[in-house]
């Protein structure tokens, strides 16, 4: 059997997800269904937002359904009536068994990391965050618990110094697309030897990838300089990561920063901001200063730094706020 007789269902909301659908549909894999996350209203003017699966898949003309909730009896229904010989998964949410178990084949999810390291909602995010030089892309079949089912295949990138999660976001969106069809091939050939998870991680530190919440981004400068600028990598450009700077008056501001390289050695304490006025800002770290290139205060859009300190002169007024 060839993977493009198979009757597929693919699950999926992020652009992360689009990759792999749209290599599927140019590739004239039969699609009988797509399953993303239901509209809802984002930004002020609380406008309806479609997922980007959606708009790929309206786009192409592919069924979609939109469940509330994957327990739905109706919802299941409609779920049986593709009668579906495999399910694929990308940055989706938890199944219940009753979906996942489902088609005769089975469901396989693509993980952006190489498990058992980094199960969770962030891989990429933490990866960098955490100074890796290494990541990559991992499909496993679907088991009960979140990201820990038999590993089918892995592809492996490499993280440079200067790569931010976009840069690694985009790379691997690409070769996991790959790796979908790959899979798909060898499910459909029944050429597959899985691998449990526990044979692979009896001997290492496993490290989680855990949701990224508001607090997480918040930069601490008593940091080395390292970790902090492997900080600002992993959030860039979104969620970003972000810290307060207070002017003499008390008056505070909230700063995100996109990118920085580190500078010179520095004992001056953590979180001292110094400026030429034109065209650098640098704050210190533990050890070291980092030279901030690109950010954004509140109230403002982002901008390199000699365009921030163009209508911001006072720079060297304001101070970290470390409460």
């Amino acid at each position: 059997m060839k993977g493009k007789d198979l009757r597929i269902i693919y699950m999926g909301t992020p652009d992360f997800a689009v990759a792999g659908l749209k290599l599927l549909v140019e590739n004239e894999y039969k699609i009988v269904g797509v399953i993303t996350m239901p509209d809802k209203p984002a930004g002020r003017g609380r406008k309806i937002n479609e997922s980007a699966v959606k708009k790929y898949a309206k786009e192409n003309k592919l069924n979609i359904l939109q469940p509330e909730k994957l327990k739905n009896p109706e919802f299941l229904k409609e779920l049986k009536e593709l009668k579906a010989d495999l399910q694929i998964v990308v940055a989706f949410r938890m199944l219940p068994e009753i979906v996942w178990s489902m088609p005769r084949m089975g469901t396989f999810n693509l993980h952006a990391s190489l498990l058992p390291q980094y199960r969770g909602a962030a891989p990429i995010n933490w990866a960098i965050i955490n100074g890796e030089k290494k990541t990559g892309v991992t499909t496993f079949i679907l088991d009960k618990e979140i990201d820990t089912g038999k590993i089918l295949f892995q592809e492996k990138v490499s993280i440079g110094e200067n790569d931010n999660m976009e840069d690694v976001h985009d790379r691997l969106m690409n070769l996991g697309a790959d790796l979908i069809l790959k899979t798909v091939e060898a499910i459909a050939e029944n050429n597959l030897k899985p691998i449990p998870q526990n044979q692979i991680h009896t001997k290492i530190y496993l490290k989680p990838a855990p949701k990224i919440f508001k607090e997480d981004c918040k930069i601490d400068w008593s940091l080395p300089a390292e970790k902090v600028r492997n900080l600002i990598r992993g959030l860039s450009p979104y969620p970003a990561a972000w810290t307060e700077i207070l002017n003499s008056q008390g008056k505070i501001f909230s700063m995100k920063i996109f990118s920085a390289e580190i500078g010179e050695t520095t004992k001056l304490a953590s979180g001292t901001i110094l400026s030429d006025g034109k065209k650098e800002i640098k704050i210190a770290a533990a050890g070291n200063f980092l030279r901030i290139l690109d950010l954004q205060i509140s109230g403002k859009k982002r901008m390199n730094v000699p365009a921030f300190l163009n209508g911001f002169h006072e720079i060297n007024d304001y101070k970290i706020n470390i409460e």
